[in-house]
């Protein structure tokens, strides 16, 4: 999971539109790569945050949930840049007790903190933020994409739920190994189902009884 935070002065945020930036799922990867190289050169300053698939899956030991996670990740952006006005992306169904939990654990005082679900859809801002991330995720995927094409693995596809390729992947790597890759989440719920159904011998309707 990569998170990022990107800063500008409010007189420059026109240039995020005018170089097109957008929500990044509406932009091909070769895009959002020019455009985070633009987004770069004229903000203040950004921070990436990457998280690995180990943090995510150590996260049940210490009893703290994945929207936990990502309120502390986006706590240590924020702190790190610290800007008067923050936008947020709200990983949470209530979205103003999102921004209050990050408000609460800042070292600072921000003027204001907008908590929106798709604000990567509302705020250029945002964008321009998931943009950078995107990028890095994308770079991640296709580096671990090569290696295991390379090793006779197959294509990983994008590692999203809903990308057949992923899920047929990791279908193949735990039945031939009889365990989840070190790159992949193993406590991602369609890891922990594919488990069930090729080494605990579950049959999939069991999930709907």
């Amino acid at each position: 999971m990569v998170l990022c935070g990107v800063c500008y002065n409010a007189s420059e945020l026109q240039y995020l539109n005018d170089i097109g930036v957008r929500d990044s799922k509406q932009l091909t990867p070769n895009k959002r790569t020019k455009l985070a190289t633009l987004i770069k050169k004229k903000c203040i300053g950004f921070k990436e945050v990457h998280v690995s698939s180990e943090e995510i899956d150590n996260r049940e030991v210490s009893n703290i949930s994945l929207n936990q996670l990502e309120v502390n990740k986006i706590v240590e952006i924020i702190d790190t840049l610290e800007p008067d006005i923050i936008y947020i992306d709200a990983a949470d169904v209530n979205e103003e007790r999102f921004g209050q939990n990050i408000e609460k654990l800042l070292s600072y005082k921000p003027k204001e903190i907008i908590s929106k679900h798709k604000a990567d859809e509302i705020y250029p801002i945002v964008s321009a933020a998931s943009i950078i991330a995107k990028t890095s995720r994308d770079t991640v995927i296709n580096s671990i994409r090569t290696i295991n094409i390379n090793d006779g693995h197959g294509d990983i596809g994008s590692g999203y739920p809903s990308d057949r390729k992923t899920t047929e992947f990791l279908r193949n790597w735990i039945k031939k190994y009889k365990k989840v890759p070190d790159f992949a989440r193993k406590s991602w719920k369609t890891t922990q189902r594919i488990i069930d159904e090729e080494l605990n011998n579950k049959k999939i309707t069991e999930f709907f009884s």
